[in-house]
């Protein structure tokens, strides 16, 4: 059972009062690395390390010894179109978190010589990825399909660009970005909601609000592109996509049942039964898909000896194609929903990513779906409707290609 709530400055407040020994707390700020200009390049995700370095009462010290002190956890992330601000901490310490969370987002002093020391971390953090070529080809790859958009761009950015950022570029990025109606508190734990409400009012109820926000540039019309890089590595690592369906698309829900089905996180996808387990040719493959704000995107990512690629990626396409030559059987079909009901199910026993989910729901479509509600649109999803998606997002020549040899 949700409770929400909505300050005059436009910021929202969405609880799950639960009875657990932990709470989890998050602030969602609708702003992430496709909203910087072309010269803030990784400014979001460099903020995001900034943030916690000194407010105008705090020194990084006390920041980060906030929570620890009493047995809490503070962390953050970015992505594309979000960066977020979450804490676990004893129920009792739901004032103790607010109070911290509203001091990093709207005081932080941004002291230059934190941002000088952080720029050697943050660098440090783009040059591991280029050890890891399984995490950097994600990125590589949306930078071959959103070529030259600001979705595409790298959220950690350049060595280059981070050398470059200063105060004042970082102050920019902020007063542009974080403003109250674009952000949601989302918290699941045992307090009164109107408790809860006291505190956010208290501490966030006093900032002005600021309805101003630039328009994200839409995504230029997608062209298939292929790509091989020499990277000089054991294996060839490989990923194949597609654009997708947007967030607010009513075949969002049908894709990710179709993408669960391909190659999904559970031993008996497809592409693993088959390509895994049948012909020994990887020991990694899987599917995904990410919906954004006004596009989406379709992976299927693997790694493979050099000699196999070509077979592998015949063995892909052929997966794809079945889901779209031939219905689902009735058996089949009925096997992949209670598969994904499951999943959905197991999933909220976990209390901070059920957190995190309803904040990020109530932040793009002020409601959140009950897991019944959602496990009943699977049951709804019939066999017709995924073969004409499978048609459309499958389709080899729709799709582009990205190698490290």
């Amino acid at each position: 059972m949700y409770q929400t709530y909505i300050l005059k400055n436009g910021l929202k407040l969405i609880h799950e009062d639960a009875p657990t020994k932990g709470a989890y707390c998050g602030l969602i700020i609708n702003a992430g690395s496709r909203d910087e200009l072309p010269e803030e390049t990784g400014i979001a995700h460099f903020i995001e390390h900034v943030i916690f370095k000194g407010t105008g009462k705090r020194k990084a010290y006390h920041i980060l010894s906030r929570l620890e002190d009493v047995g809490g956890e503070l962390n953050a992330y970015t992505t594309k179109e979000d960066t977020c601000l979450y804490a676990s901490f004893l129920p009792g310490d739901y004032e103790r978190a607010l109070e911290l969370f509203a001091d990093i987002v709207f005081n932080s002093v941004f002291p230059e010589k934190e941002i000088e020391k952080e720029k050697e971390v943050v660098i440090d953090e783009i040059n591991s990825y280029k050890d890891s070529p399984g995490e950097l080809i994600f990125d590589d790859f949306e930078e071959l399909v959103y070529k030259d958009e600001p979705i595409g761009r790298n959220i950690l950015g350049t060595e280059q660009a981070v050398r470059h950022f200063d105060r004042n570029q970082i102050l920019a990025f902020v007063n542009r970005n974080y403003k109250p109606q674009r952000m949601v508190i989302s918290s699941v734990g045992n307090i009164r909601f109107e408790k809860l409400v006291r505190f956010v009012e208290k501490y966030f109820g006093g900032i002005s609000g600021d309805t101003s926000h630039a328009e994200r540039q839409k995504p230029a019309v997608y062209i298939p592109r292929q790509k091989v890089i020499v990277k000089g590595t054991h294996q060839n690592h490989c990923i194949i996509g597609n654009v997708a369906y947007d967030y607010r698309d009513e075949r969002r829900l049908p894709l990710s049942l179709l993408v669960d089905v391909l190659g999904g996180s559970g031993m008996n996808s497809r592409l693993n039964l088959n390509i895994r387990e049948k012909y020994g040719l990887a020991y990694n493959i899987e599917a995904a898909y990410t919906p954004y704000s006004d596009t989406g995107l379709f992976t299927v990512y693997f790694g493979c000896d050099a000699i196999d690629l070509e077979r592998c990626l015949k063995l892909c396409r052929r997966e794809m194609e079945g889901l779209y030559q031939e219905p689902m059987g009735e058996v089949q079909l009925r096997k992949a929903k209670t598969q994904v009901i499951g999943q959905l199910t197991l999933s909220a026993d976990n209390h901070e990513n059920t957190m995190l989910s309803i904040g990020k729901s109530f932040l793009i479509y002020d409601k959140v779906d009950s897991i019944e509600n959602l496990c009943h649109k699977v049951m709804e999803i019939d066999a017709l409707a995924l073969r004409q998606i499978a048609a459309e997002i499958f389709d080899a020549d729709k799709q582009s290609v990205l190698i490290y040899k």
